[in-house]
């Protein structure tokens, strides 16, 4: 019931997911990233505590395999799950258990993997991971709706998709983007492409404003007036 891309940015050291499916709000319990350390995505009958959990595996220096290996090993019902993982160095490691649903695959690329599972047809995870791989010099978070984008035109799930995510981590301890579309009766990735497009001149603003707020622009909103000089 779900589709997603795990990436790693080499020149920036961004780090982020990019996930649709078919039942509500996926992205407030599957898509999880930390800055320096790597992201995981916990889909098919979701966990999210595998998210935190495999991230704070990461973050004691094991890599990605090694994460994933700990990780299931002590995970209940690993059977049920369906994990990726992506680490700092961009190795990166999946899990799908014996009970994943429907047709499911994974796929890995540079930098990247792609997993989904009730799927149209088993090739959707490559061309995912193909289409990031192949879009080097764009910005990061195009790179990762050009997947989830091109995952839908290779057939995407057996039935719509309904809500979809982005999370994407950089320099801070908070997201850089987290946005997210958490019902649509149509496509979702359209609205969450153009949320993207809305967001990013503003992005760096926020950044400004949570270090320095003296250096930061003005917000742009009624009453927010520039002193009178």
């Amino acid at each position: 019931m779900t589709f997603s891309l795990v990436g790693r940015c080499a020149e920036t050291s961004m780090f982020g997911v990019a996930i649709t499916t078919s039942s509500i709000a996926v992205a407030s319990r599957c898509p999880w990233a930390r800055a320096g350390i790597g992201a995981v995505s916990t889909q098919n009958v979701t966990d999210p505590r595998l998210g935190n959990q495999g991230l704070d595996l990461l973050a004691q220096g094991m890599s990605a395999r090694e994460a994933m290996t700990a990780l299931m090993a002590r995970a209940p019902h690993p059977e049920h799950r369906q994990v990726t993982i992506i680490d700092a160095k961009g190795r990166t490691a999946h899990w799908s258990g014996a009970k994943t649903l429907g047709t499911n695959n994974v796929a890995e690329a540079e930098d990247c993997v792609a997993a989904g599972n009730l799927l149209q047809n088993a090739d959707v995870p490559a061309v995912m991971a193909r289409a990031f791989a192949q879009s080097k010099g764009r910005h990061f978070v195009d790179r990762l709706l050009l997947g989830l984008e091109a995952g839908i035109v290779a057939g995407g799930e057996m039935g719509p998709v309904h809500s979809a995510g982005l999370l994407v981590v950089h320099e801070q301890s908070w997201p850089l983007v987290d946005l997210r579309i958490d019902w649509s009766d149509d496509n979702p990735i359209r609205p969450l492409k153009r949320l993207w497009e809305d967001f990013q001149p503003q992005m760096d603003a926020y950044i400004t404003r949570a270090l320095d707020p003296n250096a930061a622009p003005s917000y742009g909103v009624p009453g927010d007036m520039p002193e009178q000089k």
